[in-house]
């Protein structure tokens, strides 16, 4: 396979990853079996889960940073902006998360919700330096 389409393909699933989440822990989703969180409550309940070491009084402003770096993430990985800058960042978000899975719950849930591949996944693409489909090359062809 062509390794644009494939650089494309990690892009966007990592992007609709992350923005599937907080879709997820606003509500976006409904409810049912397949939901995680299902509103901002539970979200904040499992980020002290899985963060015990922080006082309860930071795990608000956690929970929004996290949310906050996951919508940036998704949207400059969508558009294509500084995108090796933003999959490394993924890349770490996403490892980062894992590990606090891990080191709170278990390695179990890691896997189960596929965060070490998605963060190598964010990692590899920080590697792939064509641009394609991207603001950044758009930009630069016009100069």
């Amino acid at each position: 396979m062509n390794q644009r389409i494939i650089k494309l393909f990690l892009r966007f699933s990592i992007s609709a990853a992350f923005l599937s989440a907080v879709a997820d822990r606003f509500g976006w989703w409904g409810s049912g079996g397949s939901i995680a969180w299902g509103n901002w409550n539970n979200f904040l309940d499992y980020t002290r889960v899985i963060n015990p070491w922080f006082p309860p009084g930071l795990i608000p402003a956690i929970g929004a940073i996290a949310t906050g770096a996951e919508i940036v993430c998704a949207l400059f990985l969508l558009l294509g902006f500084k995108t090796e800058f933003f999959a490394r960042l993924s890349g770490l978000l996403l490892l980062v998360f894992g590990l606090s899975i891990t080191f709170s719950t278990g390695l179990k849930g890691a896997f189960d919700y596929s965060v070490f591949s998605a963060s190598a996944a964010g990692f590899a693409l920080s590697l792939m330096k064509e641009k394609f489909f991207e603001v950044d090359s758009l930009i630069l062809s016009k100069k």
